[in-house]
């Protein structure tokens, strides 16, 4: 499956590794919720990067302790229409401070890209390569937005403040009596 980053495709870094397969030396893996929390200590002393692929069914308070280890959290939308990952992406952004790269993964369409990047997501798992093209269209399309979120971008109300605070005020006219 491609994965979309900086809106390219690029390959993907990351081996998955199922669980009761052993876990190699070197290198980036990806491993099960499960296996990650049954192996969370263990995992923590490698050198080299881990992710771990996050059910949507799970509470993402339980990673808060491991966060500060991991390189990469997936978050799984099992349907299309199933949003749960988009509020595990915001907590671990803006509640947890979760800075590792933060990954879609499942059933990703490309009309819901520009939401994904707003909840936090920087990487996507997509069907097909075209759609990389989609995202990054999607990006670039608008600069500022209303709701505040983790992404960093500036809202509407702060570029407004940020003119008025600039421009020069003025006086109120007077009325001759």
């Amino acid at each position: 499956m491609p994965l979309v980053k900086s809106g390219k495709v690029v390959e993907d870094r990351y081996v998955r590794v199922a669980d009761g397969e052993p876990v190699p030396e070197q290198g980036a893996v990806i491993v099960s919720a499960d296996r990650f929390l049954a192996d969370a200590d263990e995992l923590g002393q490698r050198s080299d990067p881990v992710g771990v692929i996050w059910p949507n069914n799970r509470n993402v308070a339980d990673l808060e302790p491991h966060l500060p280890k991991l390189a990469l959290v997936a978050l799984v939308f099992p349907a299309y229409k199933d949003g749960r990952a988009y509020s595990q992406a915001r907590l671990l952004r803006e509640r947890y401070r979760f800075r590792g790269e933060l990954r879609a993964t499942g059933q990703v369409l490309r009309d819901q890209f520009l939401f994904l990047v707003r909840a936090g997501f920087d990487s996507f798992e997509v069907v097909k390569p075209a759609d990389a093209l989609a995202f990054e269209e999607a990006t670039k399309r608008y600069s500022v937005f209303f709701q505040p979120t983790g992404d960093g971008r500036v809202t509407v109300a702060r570029v407004r403040s940020g003119r008025e605070a600039q421009a020069p005020q003025r006086q109120p006219e007077r009325l001759s009596a």
